[in-house]
């Protein structure tokens, strides 16, 4: 997907938002990493991409006056500001619900799967965030992740995620 990016924008001439947000888009993926439970790991790595879209948007995005509009989610907002990310913007929101409960507290809200999972393709969308904003991409956490995720990537490889990342 990052072959569609367009918009390449000049790493040196990002807002420090930009940076910050990617900063703590790190941050969050880190602690999504290391959480032992599973509505903790879920919940920090969806953070971790919400994060990682602001740091587009805080680059892309031109505010237009909201008097009488509609707010709208940071989700929405990407698919319009970078419509090569509607997928991914699809993807994350529909998880939106999932993340809320887990920080609610519901062990039941996610399964472990879907936590491992999530986590891996908000590292992988932290990277195309990067490569859309010029920058160089992370190294991906997958040498990295515990072995309670690590040991669903070869069923994980094929599906949505492969359309997104490729």
């Amino acid at each position: 997907m990052a072959n569609e990016m367009t918009d390449a924008m000049n790493p040196y001439t990002l807002p420090a938002t930009t940076h910050s947000y990617l900063a703590r888009a790190a941050e969050s993926l880190s602690e999504a990493m290391t959480a032992t439970d599973v509505p903790t790991r879920y919940a920090c790595a969806h953070v971790a991409a919400l994060r990682a879209a602001a740091a587009l948007l805080a680059a892309r995005a031109h505010p237009a006056p909201t008097r009488g509009r509609r707010q709208k989610n940071a989700w929405v907002l990407l698919a319009e500001v970078a419509p090569e990310l509607a997928e991914w913007a699809t993807f994350f929101a529909a998880g939106a619900a999932k993340r809320a409960a887990a920080e609610a507290g519901s062990t039941r809200a996610v399964s472990e799967r879907e936590a491992d999972d999530l986590l891996r393709d908000a590292d992988r969308f932290l990277g195309v965030i990067e490569q859309s904003l010029g920058l160089a991409p992370h190294l991906a956490h997958q040498g990295q992740l515990p072995s309670h995720v690590s040991s669903h990537v070869s069923s994980h490889v094929s599906g949505h995620v492969t359309s997104r990342a490729g």
